[in-house]
């Protein structure tokens, strides 16, 4: 049997004191998750601006000139991650962050393992805030990662609602997605809940999705997020019948932590009621050369 436990974080953003202040909160919440067994603990999307609270307080509404400002937390921000992921032997997905790069900035996920970094997965498709807003440019390529021998790729929030980039991430082996999200309202959040649970139904794996939870109206960055932790699977045999491996409540911070039975989603893949990840090529057949040809340049 192979089990993966996660942890997906309904991350709280704060006005912080200081530095001081985030490291501690940030070893609170990996000794909580690593204390409760987790291998794989992800943090959503934006979670680190939190962070703006310790910057000048003319830049916390200021969309540009906050992301140069926050490059002097990042070299802390990874020896922090690092540390905690090496102290604890766990995986961590860091939050996302504006991160400067070639001569724009990006959304990355930075990944830490008990060996230390393993890389980092940028958001492929930005929102209307992220481009007319906040001038944040896509990255390119998906990367998968390994955590207690089990590969994952990360889909950040809006990059889960297309198909072709999680098919991606699933041809290069990854058996669960990892979606860390911040949407402002109920229906962002649920476009993301839907696209992962897609997901997951198209690529017969599983889909980890870990939201951020705000009330911060002294930034507009990340004034409002809403949202819960959430665990999909496809709805198959010894799966549960409406896709939902585990949920948490809504806007409640915390801790998801679930165990992950990749024997189930294997054995779907193979001998399920239906078989979505096996005809993948089979649907090719069936579209439009136009569609074909949009299917076969994302996979």
């Amino acid at each position: 049997m192979t089990v993966l436990k996660v942890a997906a974080a309904a991350y709280p953003v704060e006005f912080l004191e200081g530095w001081a202040a985030y490291a501690a909160k940030v070893e609170r919440w990996v000794a909580d998750a690593a204390g409760q067994g987790a291998e794989l603990l992800v943090f959503p999307e934006y979670a680190p601006l939190e962070l703006i609270s310790l910057l000048p307080g003319a830049l916390h509404h200021d969309m540009h000139g906050m992301r140069p400002a926050l490059q002097a937390f990042l070299p802390d921000f990874l020896a922090l991650h690092e540390r905690l992921a090496r102290e604890h032997a766990v995986t961590v997905v860091a939050g996302s962050l504006p991160v400067a790069h070639a001569g724009a900035f990006v959304n990355r996920a930075y990944v830490f393992g008990p060996s230390g970094l393993l890389g980092y997965q940028d958001k492929l498709m930005m929102t209307r805030f992220e481009a007319e807003e906040w001038d944040i440019a896509p990255g390119s390529g998906v990367r998968v990662f390994g955590a207690a021998g089990v590969t994952f790729g990360i889909a950040i929030c809006y990059d889960s609602e297309f198909p072709h980039l999680a098919r991606q991430l699933a041809e290069a082996g990854a058996e669960v997605l990892v979606v860390p999200s911040f949407t402002g309202s109920r229906a962002g959040y649920t476009r993301v809940r839907v696209g992962s649970m897609a997901r997951a139904l198209e690529g017969q794996c599983y889909a980890v999705h870990a939201p951020l939870i705000a009330d911060a109206p002294w930034t507009y960055a990340v004034e409002d997020a809403v949202g819960a932790a959430g665990v999909y699977a496809p709805a198959d045999n010894g799966l549960p019948e409406d896709g939902v491996v585990a949920s948490g409540g809504w806007n409640e911070p915390g801790w998801l932590v679930t165990d992950l039975d990749l024997d189930l989603t294997r054995n779907v893949r193979v001998d399920g009621h239906v078989l979505n990840w096996r005809d993948r090529q089979a649907a090719l057949t069936r579209a439009t050369p136009a569609e074909r040809a949009g299917m076969e340049a994302g996979a």
